[in-house]
């Protein structure tokens, strides 16, 4: 297990190879995506504990919809199983990134509070975020605190449910190796958080803008599947970049950053 450090391109490269291994199974790793995403809301539910089992949990959970990414790209058939196939392997060390993670997140928002005048607060309990940007607010600052000091936490946690599971690390190892991983590709990354904006957030809202100019309707039958595309290819995204920074244990597939250039256009 190595981290490799790659160019800033290659941080474009994860989105659209993410599209590309989206579409060779897009039943598959829809259906692992919202899996994930549902499970997680579902156990939130549970009274007292919801929370606290979701966020313990959620690092496994990820490992399945990983599992299915993988599974498509070495071309092997797995069915809806595969969305609880991280309970199998180095459970206890998942577990305790979720534990780690969640601790980590509570620290943040602890910090955040004490710079926070209640803006911030106020807007989480649905009030209108334009009442809060002028005047005397401080919710820019923030704002600004809060990304800041959860930047590491991420960096932590993005690569270690991955490590933990195929690797078979500690919980410790593995989010150190992730912190480490995402500070030696921080080039990468910032290219892929500007090609995340660009199909995640500015692409969609120019589609339905354009489209409610035409028909409202239109527009909102539009935003239902976008959805369906846009989540899936994300979470996509989440295996490219491990495989092209990792690999993969077995070798079973090599980094796409390593491949010929007409190889990588025909994958």
């Amino acid at each position: 297990m190595q981290a490799q450090q790659l160019p800033m391109p290659r941080g474009w490269a994860w989105l659209r190879e993410g599209l590309q291994l989206w579409r060779r199974n897009p039943a598959l790793i829809t259906f692992a995506t919202f899996g994930y995403l549902l499970s997680i809301v579902v156990i939130s539910l549970v009274p007292v504990l919801g929370q606290l089992v979701a966020s313990l949990l959620m690092p496994a959970l990820s490992v399945g919809v990983l599992n299915a990414c993988r599974a498509t790209d070495a071309g092997r058939k797995v069915g809806p199983d595969v969305l609880f196939s991280g309970f199998k392997t180095n459970l206890r060390s998942l577990v305790a990134i979720g534990g780690l993670y969640l601790a980590g997140t509570l620290i943040v928002l602890l910090l955040v509070a004490m710079v926070d005048d209640g803006s911030l607060s106020a807007i989480m309990r649905g009030e209108d975020l334009e009442t809060h940007l002028g005047g005397d607010s401080s919710i820019g600052l923030t704002l600004f605190v809060g990304a800041l000091l959860s930047t590491p936490v991420m960096m932590a946690y993005w690569f270690a449910p991955a490590l933990a599971s195929w690797w078979k690390v500690p919980a410790t190892k593995a989010l150190f190796f992730s912190f480490y991983a995402c500070l030696r590709n921080w080039r990468p990354f910032l290219a892929y958080a500007i090609g995340l904006a660009i199909f995640g957030g500015i692409l969609p809202g120019v589609l339905i803008g354009v489209l409610g100019l035409l028909s409202p309707t239109l527009a909102s039958l539009a935003s239902l599947p976008i959805p369906l595309i846009i989540l899936p290819v994300i979470f996509s995204s989440f295996y490219t970049a491990t495989r092209d920074v990792f690999d993969l244990p077995d070798g079973s597939a090599p980094r796409q950053s390593d491949l010929p250039s007409d190889e990588r256009r025909e994958g």
